[in-house]
């Protein structure tokens, strides 16, 4: 009897139940996934909390140069004016006229500074009772420090036709009273150079009101004044 349920047990092993089936594969890691997100997040606030402080640093060194340095509005002035020549042509109809104009202008720039001055391309207008007859352009220059330098550029009007009341008045000008007045306007624009760092551009803006002889091919009265100094 014995035997036989020995028997019996031995042919019907046991079988864990479904629900202890082990499936390793359905295992999420999801603290690990989180813990890399929160590294990444700590390692970008340290990178910005790093440029932070050296463009904090950065601006701190400027301050102190130019606070030590005291730099100036650097001096740029129209010296001089010579008239190459002035030609005034009547057209058809004959109360029009024709303007050809050729003037040298000197400018002198003088840099004031302990450190030198790096100035862009300027543009000079030239103007006949607020008309545009043409233009002047000198170039772009480096002035080292405590110097004064001389530059110059030519303005040519080439046959520029004026209209009926202008050039009434322009001929009126020439015939009558021997003196075109013209009105030179232009933006100067520079950045001051510290240990090879440059500064934002200064601007200022030059407004010169000149008269010249027609007869004599000169100069005969030079005004200039400054608009002032913008950032």
């Amino acid at each position: 009897m014995t035997s036989d349920h020995h028997h019996h047990r031995q042919h019907h092993p046991i079988r864990p139940p479904p629900s202890s089936t082990y499936h390793p594969h359905n295992h999420h890691y999801y603290p690990h996934s989180s813990s890399s997100s929160a590294s990444i997040k700590g390692c970008c606030c340290c990178l910005f909390l790093l440029f932070s402080f050296l463009a904090l640093v950065f601006i701190a060194v400027i301050l102190v140069i130019l606070f030590a340095v005291k730099p100036k509005k650097p001096e740029f002035n129209l010296q001089q004016v010579g008239v190459q020549y002035i030609n005034l042509a009547p057209t058809n109809p004959p109360s029009a006229a024709s303007l050809s104009l050729a003037i040298r202008m000197l400018f002198t720039a003088k840099n004031d500074n302990k450190v030198g001055i790096k100035y862009e391309v300027s543009t000079f207008h030239i103007m006949y009772r607020g008309i545009p007859l043409g233009r002047g352009t000198v170039p772009g220059f480096y002035q080292p420090a405590h110097s004064v330098r001389q530059v110059q550029t030519t303005v040519t009007v080439d046959r520029v036709n004026l209209l009926q009341a202008d050039a009434a008045d322009l001929i009126k000008d020439v015939s009558l009273y021997d003196r075109v007045e013209l009105r030179i306007m232009g933006d100067v624009r520079a950045k001051i150079r510290i240990v090879g760092l440059t500064s934002p551009a200064v601007q200022v803006s030059i407004d010169c009101t000149i008269a010249i002889s027609p007869r004599k091919q000169s100069l005969s009265y030079k005004q200039c004044g400054f608009d002032g100094l913008q950032l």
